[in-house]
């Protein structure tokens, strides 16, 4: 009898060892989750993950100078997403040469931007932000090419890395 207890109080501990186990390996995963949300990152987080300068871009709302940006002149074949979460933001295909100093699209992926009445610096514009972190991207104008959206999205390189086909 003495024997069946012990096996039984061995299997008990096992099974209790391995629900906390469980519960452990969870709860890192939904840590490791909340990590990786943009939307649950504080500004030190954000801090630690941008360089200064995709920091003052990103999140304090800054422009690089003009004609300063890698992909200004750059026409590759690929994609372009959000350079603080990867969020896909635009096509090459829609990228053209503006002469305006910024990279320049016709047209962002649908729903991956956001629009925010911009009344900074004494003018009315419209800011895009990033979708999924909020990220500052440029801002948009309806002075793009009228054969196709007669839009402009004047995005700052910094905010934007280029993925390759």
């Amino acid at each position: 009898m003495m024997m069946l207890l012990k096996e039984l109080y061995s299997l008990w501990n096992l099974k209790f060892l391995f629900v906390i186990l469980s519960l452990n390996f969870i709860s890192c995963k939904e840590q490791t989750a909340i990590a990786q949300n943009p939307n649950t990152m504080t500004e030190q987080d954000w801090k630690q993950k941008l360089t200064p300068e995709e920091y003052y871009i990103l999140r304090e709302k800054g422009t690089e100078r003009p004609f300063s940006g890698k992909y200004n002149d750059f026409f590759e074949k690929g994609s372009y997403v959000c350079a603080a979460c990867g969020n896909k933001l635009f096509d090459a295909d829609t990228k053209f040469d503006a002469h305006c100093g910024w990279p320049s699209f016709d047209e962002a992926i649908e729903g991956s931007v956001k629009y925010t009445k911009d009344t900074s610096h004494g003018m009315v514009r419209v800011e895009v932000t990033c979708a999924k972190c909020d990220g500052h991207l440029g801002h948009v104008f309806d002075d793009g090419p009228k054969d196709t959206t007669g839009m402009r999205y004047c995005m700052n390189s910094i905010s934007l890395k280029f993925v390759a086909d």
